[in-house]
């Protein structure tokens, strides 16, 4: 081609990308990556940002691949955060990591930002490397991208407009079943549901059991789609915590497996078994202090299991549902005059139920009125100081920035233990004239 000819077609090239981009991007995703790669970069970021911001992140990441690396950073870092994020969400970890180094460090660190989202949010869970199709691209151009990606698995197809705003979403049953040159808006469908990046899992499992659901897109703020929640990766990940959540709460390594070795068992678990043998002593030094009142009064000692053990099954209640809480995003640290309040109003109301049930049973066993009034009251204290110490502990452990599930259940049963024996005893002694 001659100069003048190549000339005229950078200018008619630049006036298309930079005057009309969505008319650009319509002509460039029908091209190869490196031939957008190509064109692109003939042409100054400050022209051709709007178009890198717009492509099919699975594309547009392939055609950066295709440019010199020093062009490929110089574009990510012209780029929206939020678009470049989109753009490196299509490689591996590790792949994300090598570019995210090659950025100046405040580019960088903004990214890394974005990218984390807080555990247990749709965010987190998502799987960010979807593709995303035009209406106007036909079966058997969607076919050869999905091929070109080897994704297997694949159920949905979604559409998009020129904003990567959710238009439909396309069966891969109907794309199989459609003429190579049918276009994806003359099969889609409307999408059932969609959920907010920010979304905590709960939400998230809501909208899939509602739906029935194997694929749900995840928005971000500005309502673009930039990732799926896959069923099987949800359940997958609720499953794995909730066994972590189970083995840290009674002091078990999170680390540790079925088939670990002894060794590895022995060396995580041996220094909980300690700390609660420790707690367990202070729990019967407590009874101790009251052992002539027990000497006294036998019936105490017959007792104690009752008053204890109700103030341990509510502590695990508070702290099973403030843990639960802390980890769906319901409630933050700063929220615990309110968490703590609501736990003890609850023990408190519990504790009034359970003292005229346990009254009226010791009424009728031992015939002291005495002694039902002391594990009447002392019932209804053991049960407002559970639900106090169930909630605040893991709020303590979080506003420490530690794991809010470690060993929880040991502390707690100690803390339960001791009010349980020593609001029993101590009230008994005080009123053991009326025993």
């Amino acid at each position: 081609m001659k100069p003048g000819l190549d000339n005229a077609a950078h200018v008619l090239q630049r006036d298309l990308i930079e005057n009309h981009p969505d008319d650009a991007i319509q002509l460039l995703e029908k091209l190869s990556p490196p031939e957008v790669a190509d064109i692109l970069s003939q042409h100054p970021i400050t022209v051709t940002a709007p178009v890198w911001e717009r492509l099919s992140p699975d594309i547009g990441m392939r055609a950066l691949e295709a440019l010199p690396m020093s062009e490929t950073v110089d574009v990510l870092r012209h780029l929206d955060p939020t678009r470049t994020v989109a753009l490196l969400s299509m490689r591996d970890p590790e792949t994300r990591e090598n570019y995210l180094t090659l950025l100046p460090e405040d580019v960088s660190d903004e990214l890394r930002e974005i990218l984390s989202y807080p555990p247990d949010c749709a965010g987190a869970l998502m799987d960010p490397r979807v593709l995303l199709f035009r209406a106007d691209t036909t079966v058997r151009e969607a076919l050869s991208r999905i091929r070109t990606h080897h994704r297997r698995g694949m159920r949905m197809l979604f559409v998009v407009d020129s904003e990567n705003h959710l238009m439909g979403q396309v069966d891969i049953q109907d794309v199989a079943t459609a003429t190579a040159a049918t276009r994806l808006e003359e099969i889609k469908r409307p999408v059932p549901a969609t959920v907010n990046a920010v979304a905590p899992r709960e939400e998230v499992v809501d909208i899939l059991d509602l739906y029935r659901l194997t694929d749900l897109p995840v928005l971000s703020a500005d309502e673009r789609l930039i990732g799926v929640v896959r069923y099987r990766n949800l359940m997958a990940a609720a499953e794995d915590e909730a066994t972590v959540a189970m083995q840290t709460m009674v002091g078990v390594s999170k680390d540790e497996r079925a088939l670990s070795k002894v060794s590895f068992a022995v060396r995580k678990r041996l220094p909980w078994l300690q700390i609660n043998l420790a707690t367990a002593f202070l729990a019967a030094s407590v009874v101790g202090l009251f052992e002539n009142t027990i000497a006294s009064f036998t019936a105490l000692a017959v007792l104690l299991p009752v008053v204890a053990g109700q103030s341990g099954n509510t502590g695990a209640q508070a702290l099973a549902v403030t843990m639960r809480g802390l980890a769906l995003r319901e409630i933050r640290a700063r929220q615990w005059p309110r968490v703590v309040f609501k736990e003890m109003s609850t023990g408190f109301w519990n504790g009034i139920a359970i003292a005229l049930t346990t009254s009226l049973g010791v009424w009728l066993w031992s015939g002291s009125l005495g002694l039902s009034a002391v594990i009447g009251i002392s019932m209804i204290l053991s049960m407002v100081i559970a639900g106090i110490f169930g909630a605040a502990i893991p709020l303590v452990l979080t506003a420490i920035g530690q794991d809010p599930a470690q060993s929880s259940s040991i502390v707690l049963t100690t803390v339960t233990d001791v009010a349980g024996f020593f609001s029993f005893l101590g009230i008994a002694t005080l009123f053991s004239s009326y025993l």
